[in-house]
């Protein structure tokens, strides 16, 4: 298995929480963000925002749409900010210490 796929899984959850913190967003929309800084199936996207849902780190509502049916959003809730919060200090620690470690035994 490619381990960038197991990075990209790991990461994936905080990219999307991140984009709807800063400003709510429909399913293809943080698709196409998310891609911009990497490369992630449309397709695995959407059962890791229906749990996220699930959990009460964000609500959905629907917005009409200029150019077909309506638009499911997603917005953060109280919770998943605490959450989101609470993912990115961990995310700086982790890269922190893995850096360090590579660092201190890289020969590459």
């Amino acid at each position: 298995m490619d381990i960038s796929i197991q990075f990209k899984k790991g990461a994936l959850e905080l990219c999307v929480l991140v984009l709807i913190r800063e400003q709510d967003r429909y399913g293809y929309e943080l698709a196409q963000s998310v891609s911009k800084h990497i490369e992630v199936a449309e397709g695995a996207l959407y059962p890791l925002l229906r749990r996220l849902v699930a959990e009460g780190f964000c609500t959905t509502y629907l917005q009409e749409s200029t150019g077909g049916p309506p638009r499911k959003y997603y917005k953060i809730t109280a919770t998943g900010e605490a959450h989101t919060k609470k993912l990115v200090v961990e995310w700086r620690q982790f890269v922190h210490n893995v850096s360090t470690l590579i660092e201190k035994g890289s020969t590459i």
